[in-house]
């Protein structure tokens, strides 16, 4: 029986497969196909140049055990590398090449004789984390569901989140947009996510990084031309989390590029799981088609914790330190420092320290002085509940007739002022302000913000209003 291309294959890949990781496998051999026999010379097609320089760093041992046992001592691998569209109807990602030549796909052989025992290839797209051949997934295990407290303010956060960690690319949450403001845990239930993935599912490749990072890693491969292998090396991974995608506002080629990566995940099946510090409706410089994919899965927003939940973190933070405070001294931090949860656990280390350092009792007097010096020394990030205060007051009015019903002109001007000022002052979502002052939609609260735009412009004791409370919150 005459062998052919594809029976040669195939026992070279049973082989294979009983000498490497399962993942190993499944990452660097499935994809290859097997195009043609020519007397002792395999053709192989590979899906990028990075591709084919992997197999040549990595396996090229085992290609030539297994090819040899096939094709005798004088066997050589010829690779065909084609990669594909990833555009529709646009060029691929290749290098330039004439016009009358350009097609969907391009090819390129490089005949590859198997006595080459020490290659002297090099990976072209290195990103801290490659260690030979196991991608590392940067996670940072500390930053797990058990120490991520629940409570009203993050539930529908962290409930998605377990149920992407139990099934990844397998729920409705695909992808699992995670937003809300500073210090609030956005970035620890990320990792949780990864961490959970990587304890349940080894053989998955997981990674995370930031959106900043990830930029710079495409300007990087744009300037070595290189991009095939960029986006070939993120085709590969099977939950992708991206911290921050809101640094992508304003950066067209960086957005053009994920979206393609993304749409390649998306449609097989792989993992997505990105955080934002606003949700998508409030994303300035972003393209409607990137943005329609934020919407595909869910948008879980995570806003400040109550005051019981501000309690539970604080002692939980004490348990894990192995720490003992009197109940009235985590209240009172609790009670006065409402917006932020790594300021709430930077509060408690301080007054730990100050406690050991100094041999003095943790006292209210103390506790006191801490938490005064730590939110004067950290930026005061202004809450919705203040706004409202200051607003109100400045009309003489209590919230309650801030936040009714009624239409009279001068109260529904002081809702509108608090909704414009909670957008400009605050990371909080539309739908989030409008919830908070009133009980409005999102659509009341951009109604407001654009209202208080064309008043300023156009009415001189409206904009005079705008300047003495823009003064009075920024004190």
């Amino acid at each position: 029986m005459s062998k052919t291309a594809q029976s040669v294959w195939n026992n070279c890949l049973e082989f294979i497969k009983d000498n490497i990781q399962p993942q190993a496998y499944k990452t660097w051999f499935e994809p290859i196909v097997a195009v043609k026999l020519t007397d002792s010379a395999l053709s192989i097609q590979v899906p990028s140049k990075f591709f084919y320089e992997w197999l040549e760093e990595h396996y090229v041992k085992i290609l030539k055990v297994s090819l040899t046992k096939e094709l005798g001592n004088n066997a050589k691998l010829v690779y065909i590398i084609k990669m594909e569209n990833t555009y529709g109807n646009k060029q691929p990602f290749t290098e330039k090449i004439p016009s009358s030549n350009r097609t969907a796909l391009k090819s390129q052989e490089i005949d590859v004789p198997l006595n080459n025992k020490n290659p002297e290839l090099r990976n072209p797209f290195v990103i801290p984390g490659i260690r030979n051949v196991k991608i590392e997934s940067q996670l940072n295990p500390n930053y797990s569901f058990e120490n991520f407290l629940e409570g009203d303010s993050n539930r529908l956060a962290r409930s998605a989140g377990l149920a992407v960690a139990a099934k990844p690319g397998g729920t409705s949450f695909n992808p699992l947009l995670i937003f809300g403001g500073v210090g609030l845990g956005k970035t620890h239930l990320a990792h949780a996510i990864g961490v959970d993935i990587k304890d349940k599912y080894p053989e998955k490749t997981v990674l995370y990084i930031s959106a900043e990072k990830f930029t710079q890693q495409y300007i990087e491969s744009v300037k070595k031309n290189n991009r095939n292998d960029f986006i070939h090396f993120y085709q590969l991974i099977d939950v992708l989390i991206i911290d921050d995608v809101q640094f992508f506002s304003g950066k067209s080629g960086t957005q053009d590029v994920f979206f393609h990566i993304f749409n390649h995940l998306h449609q097989n099946g792989k993992q997505v799981v990105l955080t934002s510090d606003k949700a998508p409706v409030d994303m300035q410089d972003i393209e409607q088609r990137l943005l329609s994919r934020f919407k595909w899965g869910l948008s879980a927003e995570l806003q400040h914790p109550d005051f019981e939940t501000r309690v539970s973190i604080l002692k939980n933070k004490l348990y894990r330190d192995g720490v003992e405070m009197p109940d009235d001294i985590i209240d009172y931090v609790a009670k006065n420092i409402k917006t932020n949860v790594r300021e709430l656990e930077g509060a408690i280390i301080s007054l730990i320290a100050q406690s050991s350092f100094n041999k003095k009792e943790i006292t209210l007097e103390l506790a006191n002085q801490i938490v005064e010096k730590f939110v004067k020394n950290t930026k005061r990030e202004v809450s919705i509940d203040y706004i409202q205060k200051v607003v109100s007051d400045y009309f003489q009015m209590d919230i309650d007739t801030l936040q009714s019903k009624t239409r009279k002109r001068h109260i529904v001007q002081a809702r509108q002022l608090a909704m414009f000022f909670a957008k400009k002052f605050t990371k909080a979502s539309l739908a989030s302000i409008g919830s908070q002052i009133g009980k409005r939609d999102h659509a009341t609260v951009l109604h407001a913000c654009k209202t208080v735009d064309n008043l300023s412009s156009t009415d001189k004791q409206f904009r005079k209003y705008v300047e003495d409370i823009t003064k009075k919150l920024s004190v």
